[in-house]
């Protein structure tokens, strides 16, 4: 009787990436949904970046107009602003729910997971409501205390579009 356990199979070691990167996007979704600044500041990499392209999902992030591109320190400056008493855009914060869906791994390495997932974020504030429609690229990588985010590309669908301020966290 063999009591040694079969290696396992590249399909079980796709399920659980996947199953990795599914708990992260709705952990992240969680987080900024719940004005968890500081939890969500925890989640990147010193090398970060958090851009939203303006027009196209697929420009030279050098060459194009950007609503949101920033590093670590500028994230970390969206932050503070967000928990001061003077961010009178988010004052009183936004009511934030989104719905996260179609989660996909584009690629993995032993070091990076890269995938993609769609969402719908409802946002009401002063009695208005906004509902936004997007799809995010994560690049995640895999660090002693979890995965962490290196990159985050998020593609508002109506970014080509006259919008409402983006004063919280998408």
């Amino acid at each position: 009787m063999n009591l040694v356990s079969p290696a396992r199979s590249a399909h079980q070691d796709e399920a659980e990436t996947l199953r990795l990167y599914e708990s992260f996007v709705y952990r992240e979704a969680r987080l900024m949904d719940n004005h968890q600044y500081d939890e969500w500041f925890k989640l990147w990499t010193e090398d970060a970046l958090y851009w939203l392209p303006c027009n196209e999902e697929d420009l030279d992030i050098h060459k194009s107009v950007s609503l949101i591109y920033e590093n670590l320190e500028k994230i970390e400056e969206r932050i503070l602003r967000l928990k001061g008493k003077f961010a009178h855009a988010q004052s009183p914060k936004s009511r934030l729910m989104r719905i996260v869906s179609n989660i996909e791994i584009e690629s993995v390495s032993d070091s990076e997971i890269i995938g993609t997932s769609c969402f719908v974020l409802g946002d009401v504030r002063l009695d208005r409501q906004n509902v936004w429609f997007g799809r995010n690229h994560h690049t995640l990588i895999r660090t002693e205390d979890g995965l962490k985010m290196r990159k985050k590309k998020v593609f508002i669908l109506n970014n080509d579009s006259p919008m409402a301020n983006l004063t919280f966290l998408v």
